[in-house]
């Protein structure tokens, strides 16, 4: 071989080494770049659960009552009054003590009943539910606001980007 031909050879291979790596170098992507995040706010949604919430109380109850119109009380008390009545005066005085005794009776007799039917009463337990509603905010996505070489935007996220939002041909790649 003679020494033309091999320095020709090494030359050659030098110079396509250099084109090849100049060329490679000019294609590639110089490194990423970056959209600067300037500002993160997430955007939130009021999320609301109803249920429902049982609790046991205390009840007081009146008794059934037996004699509505109080009859039974009235009558006792007439008797009782008319009999008391009778024992005061004489004659005609006598028939209206008498009277009026039965009529006053009768009066006492009937609120006296009606007092202790309504203070006749009993004690239970019941269950009482009520509906409340609880609430909790989600994050539904983040409103970011960017700088790129100046130019301010903003775009909604699914995420948090952190400081920086890569960039492709110019463009924000939002997708992981």
């Amino acid at each position: 071989m003679n020494k033309s031909m091999l320095v020709g050879g090494v030359l050659g291979a030098a110079i396509v080494t250099a084109g090849g790596a100049f060329a490679t170098y000019t294609l590639v992507d110089r490194g990423p770049k970056f959209a600067e995040v300037l500002a993160v706010e997430p955007v939130k949604e009021t999320i609301k659960t109803p249920r429902e919430v049982c609790r046991e109380v205390t009840v007081t109850r009146q008794r059934p009552v037996q004699d509505s119109n109080r009859i039974a009380g009235t009558a006792v008390g007439a008797v009782v009054g008319g009999l008391l009545g009778n024992q005061i005066g004489g004659g005609n005085g006598k028939k209206i003590a008498t009277v009026a005794g039965a009529v006053g009776g009768g009066y006492a007799g009937n609120q006296v009943q009606g007092r202790m039917q309504s203070n006749d009463t009993y004690t239970t337990t019941e269950t009482r539910c009520s509906t409340v509603t609880d609430t909790h905010d989600k994050v539904v996505g983040y409103d970011v606001k960017y700088d790129i070489g100046g130019e301010i935007g903003k775009v909604r996220m699914d995420r948090d980007p952190g400081g920086k939002i890569p960039l492709r041909d110019g463009q924000l790649v939002l997708t992981q």
